[in-house]
């Protein structure tokens, strides 16, 4: 699906901090069909990833080296000042203050009471993702989380999230909403989850066949740590490890739900 904008509140771009780019371009592109080309030297060796003309997702050196690589989430906003205001008073932690990028928008990254990390981006000459749920392309975003209501609390103040629970019998999981519409996703974090493992956010990836997809994550030197598994009325999900060590998840969406 092509989109041309997004309500604030609405997660509308993913990027990748890795800890070597060029194999990170070489794994993801031939996963997804994305062409990855590097911006100019102003930006500090980020990329743009490609897929039919459209941008979907970046990747660039990662900030934060005494981690492993990461997918981080950005959220759409009016004004990412007022957002860090927002994030403090809502009792969470700015990591790093509003700035601008160049002339494509204004970041700034936060964590969450929990002990999550997420992005706010305003746009200005980017908007995010200009294709989403469609193979290769940004379909879900979820955090995974030890303290549900105090998430809930925090994004509800900030973004202004609803939040619908669905009882998926071994958990609650929650739906975060603008506007009534869906836009992520929460989950508990179990004892399933090693107590080093911290509260994160999670992107997922479209694809036509879950477990073709999955079985090219390993041929490309990448793990799989939950292997294709069906979601009812969702589609069918793998959760996977590029071969730089950054989580991500794959999902072939139920048409229903692509739409």
């Amino acid at each position: 699906m092509e989109v041309t904008s997004y309500a604030p509140g609405t997660p509308s771009w993913v990027d990748l901090g890795t800890s070597d780019a060029v194999a990170g371009a070489a794994f993801y592109s031939a996963l997804f069909g994305w062409e990855i080309n590097e911006g100019p030297p102003e930006a500090g060796g980020y990329r743009m990833c490609m897929l039919n003309g459209h941008p979907v997702a970046g990747m660039g050196p990662q900030m934060n080296t005494d981690m492993p690589p990461y997918w981080t989430t950005y959220v759409s906003v009016v004004d990412a000042d007022a957002a860090t205001t927002a994030v403090t008073d809502a009792g969470g932690q700015v990591l790093l203050p509003p700035m601008d990028v160049l002339d494509v928008g204004r970041m700034a990254i936060f964590m969450d009471p929990t002990g999550a990390a997420i992005s706010a981006w305003q746009p200005r000459a980017h908007i995010g993702a200009g294709l989403v749920n469609e193979p290769g392309t940004l379909c879900w975003n979820e955090l995974a989380t030890r303290d549900t209501d105090a998430a809930e609390a925090f994004y509800a103040a900030v973004f202004g999230w609803g939040a619908n629970k669905s009882d998926m019998g071994a958990f609650m999981y929650t739906e975060y909403t603008v506007d009534g519409r869906g836009i992520a996703g929460m989950m508990p974090m179990g004892e399933e989850f090693p107590p080093e493992v911290p509260p994160h956010w999670l992107v997922y990836f479209a694809v036509a066949d879950c477990d073709a997809s999955a079985a090219l994550v390993t041929e490309l030197g990448g793990q799989i740590h939950v292997p294709p598994s069906d979601i009812p009325m969702v589609g069918r999900f793998a959760l996977c490890q590029d071969p730089q060590g950054a989580m991500f998840s794959l999902m072939a969406l139920d048409p229903a739900r692509a739409a």
